[in-house]
């Protein structure tokens, strides 16, 4: 195998392509060689914090080599992942990554389509079943602020195909209405209109002036919102009268922490597949770039940034 291998950086200039040496897998690490990555806002906060480093938080490709205890892929295995915001990123040819938070990739999808899925939909999967505590028999209303989003589009898939619950997204634009009723809602509002009377609140931007007040309001007593957002000076205090409790979402929990659960993520994607192959769950891919490297990333980037995405836009080696 090579010693060097190609990789997009992100550095003070934007993005550039660079040649890395090959890693060595550690013990519990898969090396996997990189067909498809997609760009999520992570990448966008993550570059904002300086420094030079390599992006990118889902990938999918082929593995190629195995740590002394890894149990549960072999090369060649097609996995798909998020990674760990505490190590390099996915925009290389090869990566490492834990196999603990790692699935195999639906056999129905391309590595493109494959990659579009895994970190938003762990954050989806853990929002609901970890923070929500939902299961097949759960009733009452789901709201889903920005429905046609990465993460709440996967939030409207699983909480239909997994849950009782009735599901009613919040969108701006037709395009985006469309998108979230397609993928399963029941209704569809607009963020300045949101229904009274809903048990759980999924929310991207809680930050928004106002916005807790609004949570107090429409929710029943007992309810619950979980928020992946970091707004600063955040008063929850309002929430208190009907005792809401407030939940947070960060996927990179577990592998930032080792914890002794961390294989659920491995777990979840599988079972995410699963549901992929069986076509009860679609891929999120509205928009398909190539090749992988810094030029075409910088365009994907800017179409994340720019707020106005309906599904993911991944970045992919021709033919992916």
């Amino acid at each position: 195998m090579d010693t060097k291998m190609p990789a997009v950086i992100s550095t003070a200039q934007g993005l550039r392509d660079v040649e890395l040496p090959v890693p060595t897998p550690g013990a519990r690490d898969l090396l996997v060689r990189v067909h498809a990555v997609s760009v999520n806002p992570v990448d966008h906060k993550v570059r904002r914090g300086g420094g030079d480093k390599v992006l990118g938080w889902d990938a999918a490709g082929v593995v190629v080599a195995v740590g002394s205890e890894v149990s549960l892929f072999t090369p060649g295995d097609e996995v798909y992942y998020a990674g760990s915001i505490d190590r390099p990123g996915t925009n290389a040819r090869l990566h490492l990554v834990d196999e603990r938070i790692v699935g195999h990739k639906p056999r129905s999808l391309s590595f493109a389509a494959a990659a579009a899925l895994p970190l938003t939909t762990i954050t989806a999967w853990e929002t609901l079943f970890d923070r929500f505590r939902l299961d097949a028999g759960s009733t009452g209303t789901l709201l889903v602020l920005g429905a046609a989003g990465g993460v709440g589009s996967m939030v409207i898939q699983l909480a239909r195909a997994l849950t009782g619950l009735r599901v009613v997204g919040s969108a701006s634009r037709d395009e985006s209405r469309t998108w979230a009723l397609d993928l399963g809602a029941h209704d569809v509002v607009g963020h300045d209109d949101l229904p009274e009377g809903v048990d759980y609140i999924f929310s991207p931007n809680t930050g928004a002036p106002g916005l807790i007040e609004r949570f107090a309001r429409i929710l029943r007593p007992g309810g619950a919102i979980t928020a992946i957002d970091e707004p600063e000076g955040l008063d929850l205090l309002p929430l208190k009268a009907k005792s809401i409790s407030f939940h947070w979402e960060l996927m990179f929990t577990r592998p930032l922490f080792q914890t002794p659960d961390m294989i659920a993520q491995h777990e979840l994607l599988d079972r995410v597949a699963d549901l992929v192959d069986a076509g009860t769950i679609r891929s999120t891919l509205t928009t398909q770039l190539s090749p992988i490297d810094a030029a075409t990333l910088t365009r994907a980037h800017e179409m994340v940034e720019g707020g106005h995405m309906v599904g993911k836009v991944v970045v992919a080696e021709p033919l992916q």
